[in-house]
């Protein structure tokens, strides 16, 4: 009896994944390897490699004959966006700037196409979510009118591109590249397909002809860039626009950037007359007040390379409920939690029957470790109900055992704590140089760190 033998035939993937390139024999809803739903997509037929030289856009040069005039940048003449961009706005550059809803995105894109049109280029915004009616109340708001703005109200590819080559553009502000579909491709607005359909043709348009294009991108509720991960490659610079609606602040941050730094941010004043540039903003994050209270205490952060005074302030009151109260705005409630822990047992404070509420001043959010000195102090402030003084700064972060650890660039802190009236510091042992004038009481863990603030407060 002869057995009979099965041969297995390789399945060709015949179905890929947009956003993480994973491919499949089958269609599924759901990618295997990033878990993303509606992205896997079928690919077309292969095509046969390509054996045959074709011809070429330029010749090649030699690196020192290259022009470098076309990579220079343009001043948007908005400093704070210039600081983070690395000068400017190149010629033919795509930049994506994408940001919550209402934080300000199209005011600050809006503030650049009038500075351009102002310095005596052409500016085109085009909006896909609001009407042209809509966009010139904002402009007349914020002092945006320039007869040299023009500005269309678009969602159709096709038409975009036909208002490009009637106006001529030197900039182009793009509001939003979810809003608009190509008649040539399947999908609805804002689908994978049609984002990049709509991303692409507006790169190409800018490299072809040498135009500075601003594009807006929604934002997924976990905070990333929505549509398919492909757009953050094709694009040159990717900038994320942060900030609490509740606040004024507002902060741009470069996370991708082919022209510049991406460890530069750029502060805001967001009022009722616009987007405002703030080279210090330290001042929104601190409370003038006559005399020191308890449960309050500055540290600095650093954002970028630059570093900000920030005042945390702590309530701790007697809780009548089982489970007391845990709060904090702008810090990490893990850390808090942490923090809290370490000074009941090291510190020998008990919280167990107390609510603890921490917050910032100005709903700037402290994401660095170097924070957490600062923050034990403060509840130990308001638990103990002694105020701190109010020329201390504190910077250092807090290891389970207690004990201080250093962090980078002590130097640079200390040095703009002393140029804002600083003059006592508390930092961690061995933390490198420090600036001439301020006087600094280095500490090795918590304990010692909450008897040098308590004797600066006798003095």
């Amino acid at each position: 009896m002869v057995a009979k033998t099965s041969t297995t035939r390789a399945i060709r993937p015949a179905y890929r994944c947009a956003e993480c390139g994973w491919q499949t024999g089958k269609w599924v809803g759901r990618c295997g390897e990033c878990q993303a739903w509606g992205t896997v997509e079928e690919l077309g037929a292969p095509k046969r490699a390509v054996t045959v030289a074709g011809p070429v856009a330029s010749p090649a040069l030699p690196i020192d004959q290259v022009d470098i005039e076309a990579a220079r940048a343009e001043k948007t003449n908005i400093s704070e966006l210039d600081r983070v961009l690395g000068g400017g706005l190149v010629r033919g550059g795509v930049v994506l700037v994408a940001g919550e809803p209402g934080v300000g995105k199209s005011t600050l894109l809006l503030e650049v196409a009038a500075e351009r049109a102002r310095s005596g280029g052409r500016s085109l915004y085009l909006s896909g979510e609001e009407s042209a009616a809509q966009v010139r109340l904002r402009a007349e708001r914020v002092n945006a009118m320039e007869s040299s703005l023009f500005l269309a109200a678009e969602t159709d590819l096709s038409a975009i591109l036909g208002h490009i080559d009637s106006v001529e553009p030197d900039l182009i502000v793009l509001d939003s590249v979810q809003t608009v579909s190509s008649g040539l491709v399947d999908g609805a607005p804002g689908g994978v397909t049609q984002v990049r359909e709509v991303a692409g043709a507006m790169i190409r348009v800018a490299k072809e002809r040498g135009i500075s294009t601003l594009v807006v991108g929604h934002v997924t509720k976990d905070g990333s860039i929505a549509g398919p991960r492909v757009l953050e490659h094709l694009v040159d610079v990717v900038l994320s626009f942060e900030g609490d609606r509740h606040s004024r602040l507002r902060m741009v941050r470069a996370v991708k950037n082919r022209y510049g730094p991406t460890d530069e941010v750029g502060c805001f004043d967001f009022a009722d007359g616009g987007l405002t540039s703030l080279p210090d903003p330290s001042g929104l994050f601190l409370t003038k007040r006559p005399e020191p209270v308890s449960g309050s205490c500055v540290t600095v952060t650093v954002e970028g390379k630059r570093p900000l005074l920030t005042e945390v302030q702590a309530l701790v009151a007697k809780s009548s409920l089982p489970s007391p109260r845990r709060a904090n705005s702008g810090l990490d409630t893990s850390r808090i939690a942490m923090v809290l822990a370490v000074l009941e047992r090291r510190g020998g404070i008990v919280f167990g029957d107390k609510d603890v509420y921490v917050a910032t001043v100005g709903g700037v959010k402290l994401r660095e470790p170097a924070s957490d000195l600062a923050v034990a102090l403060a509840i130990a402030s308001a638990a103990t109900d002694e105020p701190l003084p109010s020329h201390l700064v504190a910077v250092g972060e807090v290891g389970l055992a207690g004990d201080l650890r250093r962090v980078t660039g002590v130097q640079r802190r200390l040095s703009e704590s002393l140029r804002l009236g600083f003059t006592h510091a508390i930092v961690p042992r061995e933390s490198g140089p420090i600036p001439d004038g301020m006087n600094v009481l280095e500490v090795g863990n918590l304990a010692e760190a909450m008897h040098a603030a308590a004797s600066l407060a006798r003095r």
